[in-house]
């Protein structure tokens, strides 16, 4: 066993977290479930989320049977959709090709949606025992500033590096506790900002720590300003306290989820309303501005409402729009902000 991984183990044993809810039991579904949450959100935001998904969908093939919205509703707030889709598409995969289980077959398993090397790697190592490395977020830090390895973690020769070394690190045994100690120590000491470096087990071999480096590793992507879009977001109630919803398309942002109905310009808005909910667009009240940023551009919503006698006969329930009561919008799994704009006004 590597210095590295043995001191990690020992810090693990006496720091490290050992009540999380998918580790009693790490059974691969439950651990495959957290791993998936746990990409791009912290582990105090999902434990409430984990434990709401688990009792609504306590199986493999209780999710694989699930209906989409249904998905989408438990995992509505924890954002990057795509996972929940990738979930339950690989969950149905299973079912229709592994006999209900997630394959331990390393190949099979990294190749289901939204899996991939690392996720692969984490399940059968906490689940199974197996001698697999990770890569998440949290180990290509810790690698980068104990190793002083410079360049984006992200870049392929970087990443390729960072993969050999995770690999050389990894002890013959105790793989689940190794794999969760890696991923503690980058989350609760190597951390991103202000790091405790007085307190790390490590610090004496520490790359970054002896060059004075470890605020400047990992190196960050170089970066280039987001671009700016905007949109109308329509929100329509009927004299029932019920909402008018749009299911958004099957690619893109938010893809698959209900929101409210969206317009390029008061003219988009003007025609949608005259079509489908003979509101007044000139009687709207206007809201105030929403601003959503995702990893890739900034969203600035302009919401208008207006409030509408009777629901059109034109419009029903369909696979498009939908006329939905506020006390059941949690059957659905909606965009954040609109969740918290609907949240914030009175039926």
């Amino acid at each position: 066993m590597s210095l590295f991984a043995s001191r990690l183990l020992l810090w693990f044993e006496r720091d490290g977290r050992h009540d999380l809810p998918w580790q009693h039991p790490r059974t691969p579904y439950r651990v495959w479930l957290s791993e998936i949450m746990l990409q791009q959100t912290q582990v105090q935001t999902v434990i409430p989320y984990y434990a709401r998904f688990l009792d609504a969908l306590p199986t493999l093939p209780d999710l694989a049977a699930a209906e989409s919205d249904h998905v989408l509703a438990l995992w509505s707030g924890l954002g990057y959709y795509a996972r929940a889709r990738n979930l339950h598409k690989a969950a149905q995969v299973c079912v229709a090709e592994h006999g209900s289980e997630l394959p331990r077959e390393f190949e099979k398993l990294s190749s289901l949606p939204g899996i991939g090397r690392s996720t692969a790697g984490a399940i059968l190592a906490q689940a199974h025992g197996d001698r697999f490395a990770i890569l998440d977020g949290n180990v290509k830090r810790t690698l980068a500033r104990f190793h002083g390895i410079a360049g984006y973690p992200g870049s392929g020769p970087v990443e390729k590096k960072l993969w050999e070394i995770a690999e050389q690190h990894l002890p013959d045994e105790r793989l689940a506790d190794y794999t969760q100690a890696i991923m503690d120590f980058g989350a609760t000491l190597c951390t991103r900002h202000d790091p405790a470096c007085m307190l790390c087990p490590l610090q004496d071999d520490c790359v970054a720590r002896r060059e004075g480096r470890v605020e400047q590793l990992p190196e960050a992507k170089p970066g280039k300003p987001l671009p700016e879009r905007r949109t109308l977001m329509l929100l329509v109630r009927d004299a029932e306290g019920r909402v008018l919803l749009a299911r958004r398309p099957p690619t893109g942002v938010w893809s698959g989820l209900w929101s409210l109905p969206e317009a390029d310009d008061h003219d988009g808005a003007r025609a949608f309303l005259s079509r489908h909910t003979g509101a007044d667009f000139d009687a709207a009240d206007v809201l105030p501005l929403i601003e959503h940023t995702f990893s890739h551009y900034r969203l600035h919503i302009e919401p208008m409402s207006w409030r509408v006698p009777t629901a059109p006969p034109a419009v029903g329930d369909n696979n498009d729009l939908r006329w939905q009561p506020f006390d059941r919008l949690a059957e659905l799994g909606l965009p954040a902000p609109v969740k918290k704009l609907l949240g914030s006004l009175t039926p």
